[in-house]
Formats: C-alpha cells, sequence, structure tokens
C-alpha cells in the first residue's frame, strides 16, 4: 500500500466519494449483521417460548394470544398476518396507537420513496451538475449553477408530498379522538376506579376535609362516591420500606438455611450440636439448629453509620440475618400499627384540626359516582381565587402515583417547572460539545483536506475509514444518548409531576428536543460546515454559494444512522439477543427465592414511551427534512419503518406487557403528531433557505420565485397545525357531553334523535370500524344502569342534605361513609398489610418448623406453590401468596 502524502486535490477528490463508500460500507455491515440476528432468531424462536411468545401463558386469559407458529422456517408469513388491532385488547392504547404511528409513517413514506426517486435521481443526477459523484450525485448541491430551473421540480414535490402528510395528520387524528373516546366509555374500562377518579392539587386549607369536598363536588352529576385526602405521613413511608426490605432479606436467608441444611443432610454431616447420650442432636432443640452449625446460618453486616443504606466489610455490627429480619419485621409491624391507629383518629376528627399527627396536604382523590362527573371535574373551573384546586388530573392509578408530589405548593411548584425547564435548556446548551465532535468525526475527509496534521488518518485503508466515518458516530451518538433520560427524568420529577405516566409525557417533549438539537441540526451543521470549510476559509465571499452546496452533503451521516436503525436495530429487536441472555443470568445469579424466581419468569417487560417514541419521531424528522436534499432518505425511511411496524406488532402481542395503571389512553399519539410538525416546519425553513441562497453562473440568485414559494407553503402547514390544535385539542383528554348517555355510572337513556348532538361521535365510530384492518370491530358500547358501589358517598341522597349542613351532626353523618370507603387511593404505607413470607417446602420439614416460628411471633408466612427439592432446587408452580408480588 502506498503511504505517501496525499495532495489537496487528492484528498478533496476522496472526500467527495466517501459519502458512497462511506454508506456502502453502512449498509453491508449492518445488512450482514441482521442477516445473522434473523438467522439466530429462527434457530432460537421456537426454542425459548419465555423469551419469544410469554404471552402465550403468562398473562390473564384474555389477554393471551395464540402461539405464533408451529413453523420453524415459516414465521416470515405468520409475521406478516398479524393484525396490529389485537394490541388494544393485549397490551392497551398506548401500543397500539405506538404501532398505529409506525404504520402512519409507512403509509406516508410508500408514495414519497416512488415519487423522490423517480423525480429527483435524474433532476439531481443527469445531464449539467455540479461534478459530485456517488450518492452525492443525487443531492440537492449537485445542481448546476447553469440548471437551476431544475429547483421548480423540488418546489412540485413539496407541493404534492406537504397536503399529503396534513391528510394522513387529519384522518389520524380523527381516528384517534374516537379510539380514546370509545376506550373511555368501554365498559371493562370505564366500571374502574381509574375512570371515575380526579387527583385535585392546590386544595386549600378550608377545604381539607371529606365532607367539604364532598359539599363542593355535590354539584356535579351524581356527586362523589369517596374522598382520599392525602397526608403527612411523616416517617410512615419509611417504616414501610424497611418492612419490604427485611421481608425480602428475609426470604433470602431462609432459602439459603433451607439449601444449608440440604447440602449437609446430602452429604451425611451433621452439625456438631449438643447431643443426647445415644449420640443423636437432641430433640429439644430446634430443628434448624438440629440441622444446621450456628457457624452456618446466614450472617450479614449492619451499616456502620445511620445513613449509610447498607453494610461494608468488616464494619458494623455482625449479625444473624434470620433473627434480624424477624426482629426487624415485628418491629415495624408495631410502629406501623400505631402509626395507623393515629392516622384513624385523625380521619375521625372533624374539621381540619391543628395538632393532628398526620395532618393533610393540599391535594385529594375524588371517586365520582358517575363517569362523566369525573371529567367535569376536571374541566370545571373551581376555585376563585388563582393557582387553588387549578391542576386536575383523571384516569389515575394508585400504581401510577408518585406520592411524594402529592403536597408541593402551587407556587413552589411552577417555580419548579421554570427551574426544571432553564436546566434542561443548559443541558442542551452544554450538551453541543460531545455531539458536535461527533459529527466532526461523521466526516473525516472534510478533516483531512482542512488540517493537515490530521492527514494520517485518510492514508488508513478505505474499509478502515469507511468505519470510523459511518458507524463510529452513530454507536458514540447512541451511547450520549441513553445517559439523557436519567437526567431528564430528574428533571421531571423535580417538577413535581404527581403520576408516572405524567412523567413519561414530560420526557417525550424534553428528549425529543434534545434529539433533535443534538442528534439532528449540530449533527447536520457541523458536518456540513466541515465540508465547505476550505472554501470558506479561501473565498469568504462565496458563504452563500459553498453552504448551499455542501449542507446536504451531512446527509450521509444520517443515511447511515437510519440503515443501522432500519436493519440492524429491527433485526435485533426481534432476536433479543440480551433480555435472552439476561434471563437465564437472572435465574442463575438473582432467582434465589419463589418470589425472585416468579418476577424472573412472569413479570414481562415493559417500554418506557418517554424514549421509544422520540427515538421514532426523529427518524420521521430526519426524513421528512432530507428526502427533498437526498431522496435515497425516502427510500430507506419507508423500508426502516415497515420493519419497525411488524416488529412491534409481534412484540407487543406476544412479547412485552404495558401495565395497565400506567397507560394514558394514548395520549403519546397527538404529541408525536407534534413532532411530525417539527419535521415540517424544520424541512420548509432549510428549503427556502437552500433556495434564497441559491446562485447561477453569473453569482445572482436564482431561485428566489421557489423560496417565496415555500414561505407560502410553510404559512399554510402553520395555519393547517393552528387548525388542527384548535379542533382536536378540547377532545384529546376529556370526555363530552354528547357522550355522557354512554359513560358509566348513567341511567340508560333512548338514542339521541336524528340532527342532535351524538350523531356525529356514531358516524365517526362507524367510519372508524369501517376503517380497521380485516374488518376488526369492537361491540357496541351499551348504555348502563349500573352505578359503582355504593359504601361510600351515596350523593342522590346526600346532595340537599349537605347543602344544608350547617350543624356538626349533619357533618359528621356525611363524614361517616368515608371511614369505611374502598382503600385503592391510599398510600399503600397507611393499609398495605406485611407481605407473607414466600419460602420453599423441603423434605427435611425445616420450612414448615421455621414458618411455625415465624407465625408464633405474629410474622405472616407461607409455602403455598413453592417447593425445593433433595438438592435444593426451587420449583414455583402458581402466583405469590396474596397476590402480592
Amino acid at each position: 500500500m502506498d503511504w505517501t502524502y496525499r495532495s489537496d486535490s487528492t484528498v478533496q477528490d476522496s472526500a467527495k466519494s466517501a459519502s458512497t463508500e462511506t454508506f456502502v460500507t453502512a449498509l453491508v455491515l449492518n445488512a450482514a449483521v441482521a442477516g445473522i440476528e434473523i438467522i439466530l432468531f429462527t434457530v432460537l424462536r421456537p426454542r425459548f417460548r419465555a423469551i419469544y411468545e410469554p404471552r402465550t401463558y403468562v398473562p390473564d386469559e384474555k389477554k393471551r394470544v395464540q402461539p405464533f407458529t408451529q413453523s420453524a422456517l415459516l414465521w416470515p408469513v405468520a409475521l406478516w398476518k398479524l393484525d396490529y388491532q389485537d394490541i388494544k385488547r393485549t397490551n392497551g392504547m398506548d401500543a397500539y396507537f405506538f404501532v398505529r404511528f409506525l404504520r402512519m409513517m409507512v403509509i406516508f413514506f410508500l408514495p414519497v420513496w416512488l415519487l423522490s426517486w423517480a423525480l429527483f435521481l435524474p433532476l439531481y443526477g443527469a445531464g449539467a451538475t455540479n461534478g459530485k459523484d456517488g450518492l452525492d450525485r443525487f443531492t440537492f448541491g449537485n445542481v448546476s449553477p447553469t440548471q437551476q430551473a431544475r429547483y421548480a421540480g423540488t418546489i412540485i414535490f413539496m407541493f404534492l408530498v406537504t397536503p399529503w402528510i396534513l391528510y394522513l395528520i387529519k384522518k389520524e387524528m380523527r381516528h384517534f379522538v374516537t379510539t380514546r373516546q370509545r376506550h373511555l366509555v368501554d365498559p371493562d374500562h370505564s366500571k374502574t376506579a381509574q375512570a371515575n377518579t380526579v387527583l385535585v392539587t392546590g386544595v386549600p386549607r378550608k377545604f381539607l376535609d371529606e365532607a367539604v369536598l364532598a359539599q363542593l363536588f355535590s354539584h356535579l352529576p351524581g356527586g362523589a362516591k369517596a374522598i382520599w385526602l392525602n397526608r403527612d405521613l411523616k416517617d410512615m413511608p419509611d417504616i414501610h420500606d424497611r418492612r419490604l426490605k427485611a421481608c425480602n432479606k428475609l426470604e433470602s436467608a431462609e432459602k439459603n438455611l433451607l439449601q444449608t441444611a440440604t447440602k449437609l443432610h446430602l452429604k451425611g454431616k451433621a452439625p456438631n450440636q449438643t447431643e443426647t447420650a445415644d449420640g443423636k442432636p437432641d430433640p429439644n432443640l430446634p430443628l434448624a439448629e438440629q440441622l444446621v452449625p450456628r457457624d452456618q446460618r446466614p450472617t450479614h453486616r449492619l451499616p456502620p453509620f445511620k445513613f449509610l443504606p447498607f453494610g461494608l466489610p468488616f464494619m458494623g455490627e455482625k449479625v444473624d440475618t434470620i433473627d434480624w429480619c424477624k426482629n426487624e419485621i415485628v418491629e415495624t409491624n408495631r410502629l406501623l400499627e400505631e402509626a395507623r391507629g393515629k392516622l384513624r383518629e385523625d380521619i375521625d376528627r372533624p374539621g381540619v384540626g391543628e395538632d393532628e399527627h398526620y395532618p393533610p396536604l393540599n391535594s385529594a382523590f375524588i371517586l365520582f359516582n358517575q363517569q362523566i362527573a369525573a371529567h367535569l371535574a376536571a374541566q370545571s373551573l373551581t376555585h376563585n381565587e388563582p393557582y387553588r384546586m387549578a391542576d386536575k388530573f383523571t384516569e389515575v392509578a394508585p400504581e401510577d402515583v408518585i406520592w411524594a408530589n402529592l403536597g408541593l405548593n402551587p407556587y413552589e411548584k411552577r417555580i419548579r417547572v421554570a427551574i426544571s425547564y432553564a436546566l434542561t435548556a443548559a443541558l442542551i446548551i452544554f450538551w453541543a460539545i460531545p455531539v458536535a465532535f461527533v459529527g466532526i468525526v461523521s466526516n473525516i475527509y472534510g478533516l483531512c483536506s482542512q488540517y493537515k496534521w490530521l492527514a494520517w488518518i485518510c492514508k488508513l485503508p478505505s474499509v478502515v475509514v469507511g468505519l470510523l466515518q459511518g458507524i463510529l458516530p452513530p454507536v458514540l451518538l447512541a451511547v450520549l444518548m441513553a445517559l439523557l433520560p436519567i437526567i431528564l427524568r430528574l428533571l421531571a420529577h423535580f417538577e413535581g409531576i404527581p403520576r408516572r405516566s405524567g412523567l413519561e409525557l414530560s420526557l417525550m417533549t424534553r428528549y425529543f428536543i434534545f434529539q433533535v438539537v443534538h442528534s439532528f441540526l449540530i449533527v447536520t451543521i457541523s458536518g456540513g460546515i466541515i465540508q465547505a470549510l476550505p472554501g470558506l476559509l479561501n473565498n469568504p465571499t462565496s458563504v452563500p454559494t459553498l453552504l448551499a452546496s455542501n449542507l446536504p452533503q451531512a446527509s450521509t451521516f444520517f443515511l447511515t444512522y437510519i440503515t443501522l436503525q432500519g436493519l440492524t436495530g429491527a433485526a435485533g429487536g426481534i432476536l433479543q439477543i440480551v433480555p435472552l441472555i439476561l434471563y437465564y443470568v437472572k435465574l442463575v445469579l438473582l432467582g434465589s427465592t419463589p418470589r425472585a424466581i416468579y418476577k424472573i419468569k412472569n413479570v414481562l417487560r415493559n417500554v418506557a414511551w418517554g424514549t421509544t417514541f422520540p427515538s421514532v419521531t426523529l427518524i420521521v424528522v430526519i426524513a421528512l427534512v432530507y428526502t427533498p436534499l437526498q431522496p435515497i432518505t425516502a427510500g430507506l425511511a419507508f423500508v426502516t419503518f415497515f420493519l419497525f411496524y411488524r416488529l412491534w406488532t409481534y412484540l407487543f402481542l406476544y412479547v412485552l406487557d404495558q401495565p395497565a395503571s400506567g397507560d394514558t389512553g394514548g395520549l403519546f399519539f397527538p404529541k408525536a403528531i407534534q413532532h411530525i410538525f417539527v419535521g415540517l416546519y424544520i424541512q420548509q425553513i432549510c428549503l427556502a433557505a437552500l433556495f434564497f441562497l441559491s446562485r447561477n453562473d453569473k453569482k445572482a440568485a436564482s431561485a428566489i420565485p421557489e423560496g417565496i414559494l415555500m414561505i407560502v407553503l410553510i404559512v399554510f402547514t402553520a395555519g393547517f397545525h393552528f387548525i388542527l390544535n384548535q379542533s382536536y385539542g378540547p377532545l384529546l383528554h376529556s370526555l363530552p357531553l354528547t357522550l355522557a348517555h354512554k359513560s358509566y355510572g348513567m341511567a340508560k337513556q333512548p338514542s339521541l334523535p336524528s340532527g342532535e348532538p351524538g350523531d356525529d361521535m356514531a358516524e365517526e365510530n362507524a367510519e372508524a370500524d369501517a376503517e380497521e384492518a380485516n374488518g376488526g370491530k369492537r361491540p357496541a358500547v351499551d348504555a348502563r344502569d349500573d352505578r359503582l358501589p355504593t359504601d361510600g358517598f351515596d350523593r342522590a341522597r346526600q346532595i340537599e342534605r349537605a347543602k344544608g349542613a350547617d350543624d356538626e351532626d349533619d357533618l359528621e353523618r356525611m363524614r361517616e361513609p368515608a371511614r369505611n370507603a374502598p382503600t385503592d387511593f391510599n398510600h399503600p404505607a397507611t393499609v398495605e398489610p406485611q407481605r407473607p413470607i414466600w419460602i420453599p417446602r423441603d423434605e427435611l420439614g425445616l420450612a414448615d418448623a421455621e414458618a411455625q416460628a415465624m407465625r408464633a411471633e405474629g410474622i405472616d408466612v407461607s409455602m403455598k406453590d413453592a417447593e425445593m427439592n433433595e438438592k435444593g432446587k426451587i420449583a414455583i408452580d402458581g402466583r405469590p401468596p396474596k397476590d402480592m408480588i
């Protein structure tokens, strides 16, 4: 190989062809990796049902699916036949609308791909051009200064494609609103406490009483069924956590004790303990001491300092783990029972006392008798002063609540929001440094041509340079972006968001901003500027022409990025090699107790929407912006979204399990639609700028009319965006009154006469049914006269009494049902019993003896559906006791 120094012209020639070489290298490598992953999936799938088809046996019967396919080779046919509509039943609305979004992108990019290739490949690449070759030949910057009239084709393309995407957006938003409303009034959902409860924050002190809040909300249909005030529980949550940790530790220690006894018995070794005259162990000793020497019992060290959450080697007191855990559980049970007694006294005390043990915070859960009342409460103006009872949340599930964020002052919360977003903005600014470096690395040949001391890199074998330029930058960028969610979730939590699903919605916005700024804009600008830098230094007056010519060349990085996501990403997603390895590693290393084994085998993985959706919408933005600049992008985007569409349909039907408590009813989907508009605006602004910067052979502006038409298109898109938000925005969250007759708790009503409100919904329901693939129709939702249980506030009898409840006796009678109300929205520390200690039954009878000893101390214990064989291996055949996982 010739290691002599290359001339400037040689390096620049290499830079011109680098995009092709880089892309081909990335394409071949990713295709090879994807092929290997597909082959491995074909071989492994039939053998590892727990990884590739857990939803065929793990979930409840009504959420299970039929086996994928018995054929090892025909799985692509089965994958093609999967119906994404079934996701609504198996995994909820968030998963359904995520796959629906991918399907929408497939429908959009198919004609765009065909049109862009038919139009731009000859338009940019044929005849008189700027002399670029390889992939650069088909870029916007290859149009010769003498052929500027060709930009008319770009304008025609934009005026065809933009209405197409806007039409799809409108169609999908209509489908979203209709489908979400039908989900809200569906009997299986609307009868749950989640569908009928509102979380109210910022409650003034004089309203922090169940009876007073009942009076306030008695004006709504049906009134309130039950009210839970959130209270300052002080150390109760910490005590509850202590007990839970002690329970976990005790289960592990008991397992170790049982295994030690089993192994000693298998080896025929007896402990060195007190013996009787005949040489046998003293039967008066506990069985554990007869079978296991004291020095072989489980032990651990206590933290040497109170602020440490764990012990340190050779420091702190060494204690017997089983004895310590039993004492800890007994102590925390006692402390919790005492605290709960004081809490009951506070609840029984009328009014808002000054000397309460656990004073109420400024928030409450309101469970309504009628679903429509919950939605009316969320939309109503509740208080006459600023920020009082202003933040209200529907569709609240207890498992979704962030209890630590329920007591924030309204003003404090808004200050926290400002600080949170200020820190996010600062993070965006300072994160630009490492991301800009990644963008520079993506254009190695441009660096070589500008900086002579880096010329040695370009002398490396072309395959090595191709790997450095095509593979390394996307990988580095992925690593950088993996660090962000942790920080952004902390910022969202600091903001005071009271629900985990709301935290994911906030994270989706923050993470998307990061993705667009760092993974797209900075990489684009840095890559294009480096390529144009030599010309800018030699001829500063040529800035407009050089930027217009070289900025589109940054598309190479994004071609490789989309290729990486579409081929390796999709194939890796279906192979799931990491979950496969972790599954068996966890069983060996972490599957030490029946509960741990159950969690590994039966608690399925789920998706964090706050990071998953932005990763997809980033590809949408990239493809939208670069399709008119580099038409190859459209074809790659279509393939990527098609593969993603089939992949995620399979994953949500057979592998993943989204918890119902965290389901927002699809609210991530309209946010994703807003991300599409971000891509449209960037696309149109960039094209307008490139048109205005374009110069002909006489150095005169040559595409002013095209630039003006792009401005017109921007205005049209913004107008459509505004109208879309105004028309569908109010329909995203709450039920309208026209659907009140279908909501839970309402008496059956006759159908609305023709032409009255409600007809539109019926028509849209019918149209939505007709649009669904394979004729998949949801049965019509019947109006119901059933109501929520009546063991709480029966508001039908209490409204008049509440309005005139001036004396303490009346208020006391209203307050009484609240004491016996359901405990769904109480903090776990206030109502949750001690989780049963789950240990396996053994052949020596030691587990029975240990369970008897624990019960004697008041500790709940169970050996149900768990056994240990003669070799110390644990097997389970059921769920944890009392379903407390």
